[in-house]
């Protein structure tokens, strides 16, 4: 079991953007030139604008014992999931101690010298380690940032030369901070269940011991941040995303009702998202959402995404209770392993992988 993961693909090795970036540029590079990305027509500070903010949802009172309570929070889970697919979890239960402690060694993890690094970058034929994914041809436009991609869980699918060899207590506080957040993205997926009123087990078992890989983002400033892109529009593949904001810039925006909108992270909260697989088990009653990381032209950034998946050897498709004659199949049914796949397969555009899964 220890290849597990090779399947999931590869991706070109490139330069280090921030290596790039430390050096004061005046011209960005051609190859990361991205003029033809749409403006942010909005800002946060105009409400009458866009008087909408991405709903927040307190995860304590979904699982209260009362059940006034907890049944309204479901509806607002359910709407936020419904018209968002991006909801803001507060009161989350995930130590504050624990989350200052991932955001402190993934901000050292970057800070470590190139010749560190170097142990920990992608090589030919993999997508895991610091790089970037999704490249596939050398003509390709590239993001403005650099990543680290690890498998964190099931446990025999992290790769010998990555996990078990990170810098301590990085690893340490990784493995905590995984499989803490296993636990509240398999709470969340129950309480979708209920809301979605599906049979028992009919979501959550498909994510037992599933697919947990983890994405850490770091942005550099760039002098010309209207020409570059941090990270390409896209929906994420998985099931459930949950994004921590490390550092107080913000970057991400959502695309909604064709109108690019900034999230303004509320302190304390985790970022959550609905992702490709699981707007095909709802058969889109749950849709996963265009969104992009933007760059600021003085700051760095640094987030952290945890993508929570369907077991690898799993398959997935329409979760049968729901399909109705005013509710058909729409999408095919996949193997898991062939699903991510071909997604390693191409580049990053939009929902177009969806869209290859409709029937």
């Amino acid at each position: 079991m220890g290849e597990y993961i090779s399947t999931f693909g590869s991706s070109l090795l490139v330069p280090s953007v921030q290596e790039l970036a430390k050096d004061p540029i005046i011209n960005v590079p051609s190859r990361y030139l991205r003029p033809d990305q749409d403006p942010t027509v909005i800002s946060d500070h105009d409400p009458l604008c866009f008087p909408d903010k991405i709903p927040a949802v307190d995860y304590y009172n979904l699982i209260s014992g009362d059940s006034a309570i907890a049944s309204l929070e479901l509806e607002k889970l359910h709407l936020a999931c419904k018209d968002w697919g991006f909801f803001q979890l507060v009161n989350h239960g995930i130590s504050s101690t624990l989350v200052e402690k991932i955001k402190t060694e993934v901000q050292c993890f970057f800070n470590l010298p190139m010749e560190e690094k170097q142990k920990f970058w992608q090589t030919p034929g993999e997508v895991e380690g610091f790089g970037q994914a999704f490249v596939v041809s050398e003509e390709q436009k590239l993001d403005w940032n650099d990543i680290f991609f690890v498998s964190t869980l099931p446990v025999h699918t992290r790769k010998p030369h990555l996990f078990p060899k990170l810098p301590s207590p990085f690893r340490e506080t990784l493995e905590t901070y995984s499989l803490e957040l296993k636990d509240l993205a398999m709470g969340i997926l129950e309480q979708i269940e209920k809301a979605l009123k599906v049979k028992a087990k009919e979501v959550t078992e498909l994510f037992e011991g599933g697919l947990q890989s983890i994405r850490t983002n770091y942005y550099p400033p760039c002098p010309q941040p209207e020409q570059v892109i941090g990270l390409t529009p896209h929906s994420d593949a998985g099931g459930l995303t949950i994004l921590l904001q490390v550092s107080e810039v913000e970057g991400l925006q959502i695309k909604k009702d064709g109108i690019w909108v900034p999230v303004k992270p509320l302190p304390g909260a985790f970022i959550v998202n609905v992702g490709d697989a699981l707007e095909i088990i709802t058969i889109g009653a749950y849709r996963s959402i265009e969104h992009r990381a933007t760059i600021n032209s003085e700051k760095e950034r640094l987030s952290i995404a945890t993508f929570y998946s369907p077991r690898f050897d799993g398959e997935m498709g329409p979760a049968y209770s729901l399909i109705t004659e005013q509710s058909p199949q729409k999408y095919r049914r996949i193997g898991v392993e062939e699903f991510f796949r071909g997604l390693f397969s191409r580049e990053l555009d939009r929902k177009s992988y969806l869209d290859s899964m409709k029937l």
